[in-house]
């Protein structure tokens, strides 16, 4: 069930880049909790292609729809749209509106570099659809962030954040302070055009570049989620990232920088601040000890590599002659996702966290609309 996530909250993602839809099923949302339709459709709209500079051309409105699972409260004119999520499963379906799929036709022999294709058909054979990447497409991160976003507003009543940022684009750092406490990064106007110029220059040479998303839960309370092993908040909400295409890597707190550092360095030193909570004077173990939550922001760090679909010439091979060959991409595609890829990265998060919370027994619904 690679298509599947989660422990208590389960998610579900169904369909290919150029089926009839997309969409997701999703059982465990908490019964009773409400969703702000507007707050979700913003979201959305993060992750979006239009009205981003260095993206696809393929533009989709992404429009979830409700099957089942929520009951859409009635509103007077100018009021939000909300729904109550009910004791059922919840399926949202999402339709894909914009393919050009003749622009895959020759894929089926000769396999992108970088891309699934290869490994795909090696495994599944004819039965797998790789037009626009299929289940394999990044366009499968739009119901991915429907499910997030729900979790999101959930968490948010808790007084807990999940929020993220693009920190650095190939190669290109957009950083321009970090919190020497939290060790949370700070982007720059500076910065950021720096990080833009890296992605136009990749478009007009006709490459792509990767980059860096850095991504932070504030608000869990010390020992709130997580166990110890197999079952920490790190694992937990790396194998929702690594669910995201394009996720090359990911680290925690200090991360790889620890393994040049002395003990004396890399740890954390405990205090007692004014509301007599216990927490620590830096942040380097990224606020998971043991697998579980420190009580300091879990703030982690995604490498996210290059757009494989780059308009250079690139030496590939033919399944069916089984010689070598020249590939010529053609169709629509982001110089760079990293920027799209920051709201898919909190969805990633904030259904870890979700997750973890119920399955920890430490999630009340006292906060819940009635």
């Amino acid at each position: 069930m690679g298509s599947t996530y989660g422990k208590r909250l389960k998610v579900t993602i169904f369909g290919e880049s150029h089926g009839k839809a997309i969409g997701m099923v999703a059982e465990g949302f908490p019964a009773g909790e409400i969703i702000d339709m507007d707050e979700l459709l913003a979201f959305m709209a993060r992750r979006s292609a239009a009205g981003k500079k260095y993206s696809t051309p393929r533009k989709e409105p992404d429009i979830p729809v409700f099957l089942s699972g929520v009951l859409e409260k009635p509103a007077a004119e100018g009021e939000k749209r909300v729904l109550r999520i009910l004791n059922s499963p919840i399926s949202v379906m999402i339709e894909n509106t914009n393919q050009r799929s003749g622009d895959y036709s020759n894929l089926k022999d000769v396999p992108r570099p970088a891309h699934a294709d290869f490994a795909a058909m090696m495994r599944y054979g004819s039965n797998v659809d790789l037009r626009g990447g299929g289940h394999f497409s990044g366009r499968l991160t739009a119901p991915l962030c429907v499910a997030g976003g729900m979790a999101k507003q959930i968490l948010a009543r808790r007084e807990v954040s999940v929020t993220a940022q693009m920190i650095a684009v190939g190669g290109v750092s957009g950083v321009v302070s970090e919190d020497p406490v939290t060790g949370i990064h700070q982007v720059g106007e500076t910065g950021m055009e720096a990080m833009m110029e890296a992605m136009a220059a990749a478009q007009k040479e006709g490459d792509s570049v990767g980059g860096i998303v850095e991504c932070v839960v504030d608000g869990l309370p010390a020992g709130a989620c997580g166990d110890h092993m197999f079952d920490g908040m790190e694992g937990r909400i790396s194998q929702a990232v690594f669910g995201i295409p394009a996720v090359k890597g990911i680290e925690f707190g200090n991360g790889f920088a620890c393994a040049a550092l002395r003990g004396s360095e890399n740890n954390d030193s405990f205090y007692v601040n004014e509301q007599g909570q216990v927490r620590t004077r830096t942040n380097h173990h990224g606020g998971v000890l043991g697998g579980i939550a420190s009580g300091m922001p879990v703030v982690f760090r995604v490498a996210v590599k290059p757009t494989p679909s780059i308009f250079k010439e690139q030496d590939s091979v033919s399944l069916s002659g089984g010689c070598d060959m020249k590939l010529k991409i053609k169709g629509r595609h982001d110089p760079c996702i990293v920027q799209r890829a920051v709201p898919v990265v909190e969805a990633a998060a904030a259904l870890a966290v979700l997750d973890g919370l119920l399955d920890c027994s430490m999630f009340c619904n006292e906060k819940t609309e009635k």
